[in-house]
């Protein structure tokens, strides 16, 4: 793996402002993206599903952090039942750092980073994971993004309007909040709504249950909705997702 495995998103020298997402999206982007995603659809010659999967590494996020790191290899190996997985890790924590990784395709080499990082003081940003996530939608063709956090501290308002131009995309956002903060449950329920996801809380330190919906995403990711419905039919994390999705 290379010594430095991530980039900063988002972020033009001088100044803190989500650089990575444009105005609006024009036809001509959309268009490249749908022709994108079909080429690399489930099912499709080569083709691999993607997963951006997002986290909040500030402070309070270390034990979950932990927990993400031991769960990452069930992604993989619930994919593997159904097609491939290429994953993003994207994370944000201290004082306006927000990084993300290039398409890592095994579960060692996602370990690995993971081990490299921790937890560091700072407010949320969750705006420039979305924006990261539109442009790399656009770019190399992305199926779903899994965000993992338990606050949020920025204008909802440009939340929405990020959400609203991944939803046009058809990339849904699916957002598992640890804890009850409920200025961010309103948040991270109207953005997982905007882009046809999904939000579930899970209690802090039940990785049976984050382990449960991040196989249930990944199952996505690879499979399409197809496989996500044949999972839910055991009920569990995958039935919660299904009937918030549009």
């Amino acid at each position: 793996m290379p010594q430095n495995p991530t980039r900063t998103v988002g972020q033009a020298p001088a100044t803190s402002a989500d650089t990575s997402l444009r105005p609006s999206s024009t036809s001509d982007e959309i268009a490249a993206f749908v022709a994108k995603a079909r080429a690399m659809a489930p099912g499709a010659a080569g083709g691999r599903g993607r997963l951006v999967f997002a986290l909040d590494a500030t402070m309070s996020r270390q034990p979950t952090w932990d927990m993400a790191c031991a769960l990452q290899a069930d992604m993989f190996r619930e994919a593997a039942a159904i097609g491939s997985l290429d994953i993003r890790l994207v994370y944000y924590r201290g004082m306006n750092e927000c990084r993300a990784s290039g398409w890592i395709s095994s579960s060692d080499e996602l370990a690995r980073l993971m081990a490299k990082i921790d937890c560091r003081g700072g407010h949320t940003q969750i705006g420039r994971v979305l924006a990261d996530a539109r442009k790399e939608a656009i770019a190399a063709g992305v199926r779903a993004i899994v965000f993992v956090g338990d606050a949020m501290e920025e204008s909802v308002d440009e939340l929405c309007a990020k959400a609203g131009e991944l939803g046009m995309l058809k990339v849904p956002v699916f957002i598992f909040q640890e804890g009850t903060d409920s200025e961010a449950e309103s948040a991270f329920r109207e953005v997982a709504r905007l882009t046809g996801g999904a939000w579930c809380r899970f209690d802090p330190g039940a990785a049976a249950q984050l382990g449960e919906l991040l196989r249930a995403v990944a199952a996505y990711a690879a499979g399409g909705r197809a496989a996500l419905q044949r999972l839910a039919q055991a009920g569990g994390g995958a039935a919660l997702l299904l009937g918030q999705m549009k």
